[in-house]
């Protein structure tokens, strides 16, 4: 078990490279295709480290949602997230299954927090590799404001993630005319063990529920690259394991609104009571798929 940029310190470098030429991120960039000669490099690394048994298991309820993007109706994908590794196996996953599956893993655009092209550098090849739309995420502005003291600064840095923010929105807009699907992590921040906080679904997730027709849930159990605890995500540790990532069904987006709504859910924040039901039942996929990753 060692630090990725360690044991990929040559790999990381010849990334970063690759990535010099990325436009700043500003709100005329907010939208970025994928780098296919990163993620070749990136695939690579994901096939060293899977054990055997590692996979997609429900990948037809994909290629069912992609069908329903192709019919122009908009679709969604929300995600576990325990790993910086997360949307590249499930893009590594899908693409190994024949044309069906690269065409959807193609179609996927990730809803990606702005830390990773900023703050990290070395790994920013990780997200480059793979088409998204950066946005200021709130959990990020928290961070800020703990960091920052000076409130021309903070005043300067709040209207930036605004701006980011709405550009993205537009982006968001375009690509799902596009019949593309977006894939959202609801957590917006990576599962680490030390934190409990960041399992819980931020609230502004509860939005694209109402901007998308149909999703599916993807549980993630099993972990190549580990959060470390110094916090630094060039510090994660890369380490081989089975990794199973499971679709639900396909199901109606609004179903999970309705839910909340009959339910005994009905006063408080409203929002955060539907990315809880959304947490939940990710949590039961969970359960079910650790079940069947230890053979149960």
């Amino acid at each position: 078990m060692q630090p990725i940029k360690d044991k990929y310190a040559e790999i990381l470098d010849r990334m970063a490279v690759l990535s010099d030429g990325e436009a700043p991120v500003d709100r005329d960039h907010v939208l970025r295709e994928g780098r296919p000669e990163i993620r070749a490099l990136i695939d690579g690394i994901i096939q060293a480290h899977l054990e055997e048994g590692s996979g997609l298991r429900n990948a037809e309820a994909i290629f069912e949602l992609r069908a329903l993007a192709r019919q122009g109706r908009p679709t969604l994908i929300l995600s576990e997230h325990y790993s910086n590794a997360d949307l590249p196996a499930l893009i590594y996953f899908l693409s190994g299954l024949g044309p069906q599956g690269r065409e959807a893993a193609d179609s996927i655009v990730a809803v990606a927090g702005i830390k990773l092209h900023e703050e990290n550098p070395s790994l920013r090849g990780l997200t480059e590799a793979y088409s998204r739309i950066i946005i200021y995420p709130s959990r990020s502005l928290e961070i800020i404001r703990r960091r920052i003291k000076e409130p021309r600064e903070m005043v300067h840095e709040v209207l930036r993630g605004q701006s980011l923010n709405r550009a993205a929105m537009k982006a968001l807009a375009r690509v799902r005319g596009e019949g593309r699907t977006v894939l959202v992590f609801p957590a917006g921040t990576r599962f680490r063990p030390w934190d409990p906080d960041s399992k819980r679904g931020v609230r502004e997730v509860a939005s694209y529920l109402k901007a998308f027709e149909a999703m599916v849930l993807i549980a993630v159990n099993g972990n190549i690259l580990r959060p470390s605890p110094e916090g630094e995500m060039s510090a994660d540790l890369i380490v081989r394991d089975r990794l199973v990532m499971t679709a639900s069904p396909v199901f109606p987006c609004a179903s999970i609104r309705d839910a909340v709504r009959e339910g005994a859910a009905s006063r408080g924040d409203r929002k955060q009571k539907i990315v809880d039901e959304v947490m939940r039942r990710l949590d039961e996929l969970h359960l079910r798929g650790e079940r069947e990753r230890n053979g149960a």
